[in-house]
């Protein structure tokens, strides 16, 4: 704990500095620039998506060094503690390649999945808006917008431009993103990388015939498989539900409806504008799923089962036909 505190308080203080800094250029007073560089530094790498701009980070869309170094420090909150420390003490030896250190293979699958989630949401944003929101765009404008908003949504929350500009497919992406969310033990929400990672290991080592799933040289055990699909089914199942609700109580469409439920789920604080104009209803739904999401399926599964109960006898096993 006291290693993950340390680490998150190095990483808000270099981003601080670096952007109080910069701020300079747009702010008449040093203190002004200090209070929005800590300010956005504390909530990029908290990932809570709040700005003391009224704008989030629209005010910087031409800003590409501000945008870089909110990208850094959104990643960094996502990509998980168990990772950042692995890193630190991979850099703290002399010779690393020397020491016999070996990064974990829960840190390397969940890096890999993480930055090819990021990867695969800015070329699919790309893809689909290169003729609607980024025809008029040049091409280093569209990366900016294509990769900035594909990391904020694995639970940044900040945004360099409104989410209504996108079209349906987009959005539909984003949401996607958003329910996967950010790495294990890290300031994020969603089901997490890793489960997202388990889950496609298994399809893909069951439609290959493999009875274990095995990944850079190490099988995943089984009983972390079941859990992968338990989070899964049911963090969709109650995406599936607050919909349903949301959509009988609230006068907006699916879509507007679904975006707003998954943002909850993944806590990204992301939304389409309907967030102020929700019912009583509407917004009790939305304050459960973020509660859910940041907390974890687990954590929510625990606190709703009730006392745990031994089995006194087994029943002989019945084998059952599926799909």
């Amino acid at each position: 704990m006291l290693k993950i505190l340390q680490t998150v308080l190095i990483i808000e203080f270099v981003g601080t500095v670096v952007l109080s800094i910069h701020y300079l250029n747009y702010f008449d007073t040093w203190q002004e620039a200090w209070l929005q560089g800590f300010f956005g530094a504390v909530s990029a790498t908290t990932n809570a998506g709040f700005d003391i701009t009224g704008a989030s980070l629209e005010p910087f869309v031409n800003d590409y060094f501000v945008q870089t170094v909110n990208m850094i420090l959104l990643v960094l909150g996502a990509i998980g503690f168990p990772v950042l420390i692995e890193l630190q003490q991979w850099l703290s030896k002399k010779r690393p390649s020397q020491s016999g250190f070996r990064f974990s293979t829960f840190t390397k699958l969940t890096t890999m999945t993480f930055f090819l989630l990021v990867i695969f949401g800015a070329v699919m944003i790309y893809l689909i808006e290169r003729n609607h929101f980024f025809s008029d765009k040049s091409w280093h404008e569209a990366l900016f917008y294509s990769l900035f908003q594909s990391i904020t949504t694995r639970n940044g929350g900040l945004a360099t431009m409104a989410m209504t500009d996108f079209s349906p497919p987009t959005l539909m992406i984003l949401s996607f993103l958003m329910f996967v969310g950010a790495s294990p033990s890290s300031v994020g929400g969603g089901i997490r990388t890793t489960t997202f990672a388990i889950v496609l290991l298994a399809i893909y080592h069951y439609a290959k015939g493999h009875s274990a799933i095995k990944v850079f040289k190490r099988e995943i055990v089984q009983l972390d498989v079941m859990r992968a699909f338990i989070v899964a089914i049911t963090a969709f199942l109650l995406c599936l539900t607050a919909i349903l609700i949301m959509s009988i109580t609230e006068p907006f469409t699916n879509m507007e409806i679904a975006f707003e439920v998954f943002s909850a789920f993944g806590t990204t604080g992301l939304s389409l504008g309907i967030t102020e104009e929700l019912s009583y209803i509407g917004k009790m739904v939305i304050m459960v799923m973020m509660f859910v999401g940041r907390i974890g399926i687990f954590s929510f599964l625990f606190l709703i089962r009730g006392k745990t109960t031994k089995d006194l006898y087994k029943y002989p096993k019945a084998k059952m036909i599926i799909g």
